[in-house]
């Protein structure tokens, strides 16, 4: 699929002026006032996260009511539970609130719900069936419970309180619950809206052990040092793929800093396991190596053995957890391929499918577990947005993913009638509905997107932070470029562009990756620099000579050496 490139022109004065104060390379300056950072203090708190930088917790709608209520379930030894979610946010949100509360010595356990049998949320027969069954006094939601409305009302009946941490997308009628802590809360005046679950639960934590000093609860016990959950505060943050800007990127950056010193035993061995280089962990590590195995608890078994995972002690059993989770990970990997084989032959008998704004497809056979990874790649092969449906006994459940700028909530919202339930935020969502009912959400859902768009929002687009020359990169370079991580949503890689390029050499590597050795026919230096491009036709003959390259500058890291490397985006040949 052609992409469409847009070359960022931002303020020559601008980025003159910033690059005279931080005495960076133009195009370092040219990045940062792409990203909208445009003054010294701006430029100092992006190039410079520090936890001294966050912005105080308490301004968010009822931190107060929630500290106070654990404060005295902790004093008056109440059985506690944490309800959490099961994918990477809702895991790492329960383990970082399971183990601060377990080490105030309180009576304190966690829930998380089975995806495939009970679903998303806080449910009625989580109440009746188990909260009262173990005799629960107070329940704390993490990633989730926003819309868990009838459920907090059985609780609030059966005696039994429910404070409801998250960050999803909730109406104006709150759940009854003695505390709500999500910033996205329209009457919420703190503007932290981009915090992840994970994010959410440890700034109540903060809050709490603030609570818990002032009334020098902690003069008896150790007080838990908060900098060490940073590892997954940003792996939750990260798998999560909320945008890493403010409290988000000061966050992560802190949790891949100090994942090279952690001594959680269950992090180390997931490491080990993936293959990753624990001195040098970086964001695609989290998100495309640790996330995707943790999730695949959830996915095809229970999400609680990732839990285990994180908080065991326990050297020998979190290696054996890991290699576990590996296995599981392979195993959503070769469901996921038959899933993806299955949809391309619906897609190539029904080619008329692909003349329409979005696709909804649903199958019997499908599995919950991977639907949503499955709709991110038909989503991106396709670019439109996507929603896949398994169905069972006249239900079906779906995952939905959405392109960059159509609204996938909004979407939903319009089809309301047609649906059970859904929940979700603008980029992704979970769906219920039945089954008879589908092929009438598909027209609605087609005309619903169809009202909220123009043709040129389903054409991907590049853009371009910087046209640089091959004269011009240089090791320091570089290294300026690594100051600006972590990368992710809100802070993308940059882009760069460079023309009039030719190809000293190349060869397929793996199955369908090009490795080349480019050069610019119009550098007076002769620089020449080693370049891969991913997930290539193979078949389709290499041209020698390229009008423009759009790559990604990066440090190539072998055998503890390094080297620059680009990585091929598009191109456009001559």
């Amino acid at each position: 699929m052609k992409k469409q490139w847009q070359i960022l022109r931002p303020d020559i004065h601008t980025v003159d002026k910033l690059c005279m104060i931080l005495k960076c390379h133009p195009a370092i300056a040219s990045i940062l006032v792409n990203r909208n950072i445009v003054s010294e203090e701006d430029a100092s708190n992006f190039l410079n996260p520090s936890l001294n930088r966050l912005n105080p917790p308490f301004s968010i709608k009822d931190m107060d009511a929630a500290v106070n209520r654990i404060l005295t379930a902790i004093k008056q030894n109440e059985k506690i539970l944490i309800f959490g979610d099961y994918d990477v946010d809702g895991i790492t949100a329960t383990t970082i609130l399971l183990e601060f509360i377990r080490s105030a010595g309180a009576d304190v356990s966690y829930y998380i719900p089975h995806r495939t049998n009970e679903g998303y949320g806080l449910q009625n027969n989580h109440i009746s069936d188990y909260a009262l069954s173990k005799k629960i006094n107070l329940i704390i939601t993490t990633d989730c419970g926003s819309g868990s409305h009838d459920a907090v009302k059985t609780a609030k009946s059966a005696g039994i309180d429910v404070i409801i941490t998250d960050h999803h997308i909730i109406s104006d009628t709150i759940p009854p619950a003695v505390a709500v802590v999500n910033p996205k809360r329209h009457d919420c005046p703190s503007g932290f809206d981009d915090l992840a679950g994970v994010g959410v639960a440890f700034y109540l934590l903060i809050c709490l052990r603030k609570k818990l000093r002032d009334i020098h609860f902690w003069q008896n016990r150790p007080e838990p040092n908060l900098k060490s959950v940073c590892d997954l505060v940003a792996l939750g943050t990260l798998a999560d793929m909320v945008p890493l800007v403010a409290e988000n990127r000061i966050l992560s950056r802190t949790g891949l800093d100090i994942i090279t010193s952690s001594n959680r035993p269950g992090l180390n061995a997931l490491i080990e396991a993936s293959g990753i280089n624990k001195n040098d962990v970086d964001t695609d590590d989290m998100v495309f190596g640790l996330a995707p195995r943790l999730n695949s608890a959830g996915r095809i078994d229970h999400a609680s053995i990732a839990v285990e995972l994180l908080t065991t002690k326990n050297i020998e059993i979190a290696e054996q957890i890991a290699q576990s989770l590996n296995h599981m990970n392979q195993r959503r990997r070769s469901i996921e391929n038959r899933m993806l084989a299955q949809i391309e032959g619906q897609l190539k008998k029904n080619p008329h499918l692909l003349q329409k704004n979005t696709l909804v497809l649903a199958h019997q056979d499908w599995h919950l577990g991977v639907l949503g990874i499955v709709a991110a790649r038909i989503m991106q092969k396709y670019f439109r947005p996507v929603v896949l449906i398994t169905t069972s006994a006249g239900i079906g459940k779906g995952s939905a993913r959405s392109i960059p700028g159509v609204d996938l909530y909004k979407g939903l919202l319009a089809c309301a009638d047609d649906l059970e339930n859904f929940g979700g935020h603008s980029m992704a969502a979970g769906i219920k509905i039945k089954t008879e009912k589908i092929a009438r959400f598909q027209t609605n859902f087609e005309n619903a997107i169809g009202n909220m768009t123009k043709p040129d929002d389903f054409i991907p687009k590049i853009s371009i932070d910087y046209e640089l020359d091959f004269d011009d990169i240089a090791d320091a370079l570089i290294d300026e470029i690594e100051s600006l991580k972590p990368f992710g949503s809100g802070n993308h890689e940059p882009l760069f562009m460079s023309r009039n390029v030719k190809v000293a050499s190349s060869k397929i590597v793996g199955k369908n990756h090009r490795r080349m050795l480019l050069k610019q026919a119009s550098g007076s230096a002769g620089k020449t620099f080693n370049a891969i491009h991913f997930n290539i036709d193979p078949s389709i003959p290499l041209k020698e000579h390229f009008d423009q390259i759009a790559f990604r500058l990066r440090w190539n890291r072998w055998n503890e050496k390094k080297s620059a490397q680009l990585i091929i985006e598009e191109v456009k040949p001559g």
